[in-house]
């Protein structure tokens, strides 16, 4: 038997749950309606576990992330952390850029549709200028639809349809990767494909 009974339960617990598994989407329209009414209490509960509550009204999400050393307040010692940082690896990472940067684009000239939706065969264009023309091509939509269910996972994607195969670009990825780094991850990406045997022209085009 417990030594006590259980705090009572409240209606934000199912919410906190979820923001600890991953984004929270306004699509879920009860679950946000939760985050929206009950944010101070959130907010309360996960700096006690060293998270901030990160709310977008706009973009209409929400995600916690780990306070960085410098935020954490008087009288507060360092906490394990609970939210780590996983390496993409170089494909999944390409990919991410990838999407960013339609998405970029998505927002400056599509002023007409709420979602970034690209087909796979779309993206593999993109994808097959920063391997060797040499590469296989049913290798390479292998490998792209394998970091795609990896950006999945994480949120950052998710399948629209599947005849013709495409993706919904979701807004977290904005917030994961902001436009000032943009610039900096492609020129990376680009020299990493001038390494492997590619031309700038070709990686850059």
């Amino acid at each position: 038997m417990p030594a006590s009974s259980p705090p009572e339960f409240r209606e934000w617990s199912i919410a906190a749950v979820r923001l600890l598994q991953g984004v929270v989407y306004a699509d879920d329209e009860k679950l946000w309606g939760v985050v929206l009414s009950s944010r101070s209490a959130l907010e309360g509960y996960f700096a006690r576990i060293g998270l901030s509550l990160v709310v977008d009204e706009n973009e209409r999400y929400a995600f916690v992330r780990q306070w960085e050393e410098d935020e954490y307040p008087e009288g507060y010692e360092p906490l394990p952390k609970l939210v780590r940082k996983s390496s993409l690896g170089y494909t999944a990472t390409l990919l991410a850029v990838l999407l960013r940067d339609e998405y970029r684009r998505f927002e400056e000239d599509d002023l007409h549709n709420e979602r970034c939706v690209l087909e796979t065969d779309t993206l593999l264009e993109q994808w097959k200028a920063f391997f060797p023309a040499s590469s296989d091509e049913v290798k390479l939509k292998r490998e792209l639809q394998t970091a795609l269910r990896r950006l999945d996972e994480l949120g950052f994607v998710r399948e629209f349809s599947e005849n013709p195969e495409s993706w919904e670009v979701r807004r977290i990825l904005k917030a994961r990767l902001p436009a000032s780094e943009l610039e900096t991850l492609k020129n990376q990406l680009v020299a990493a494909a001038a390494a492997r045997g590619i031309t700038e022209e070709r990686a850059d085009a």
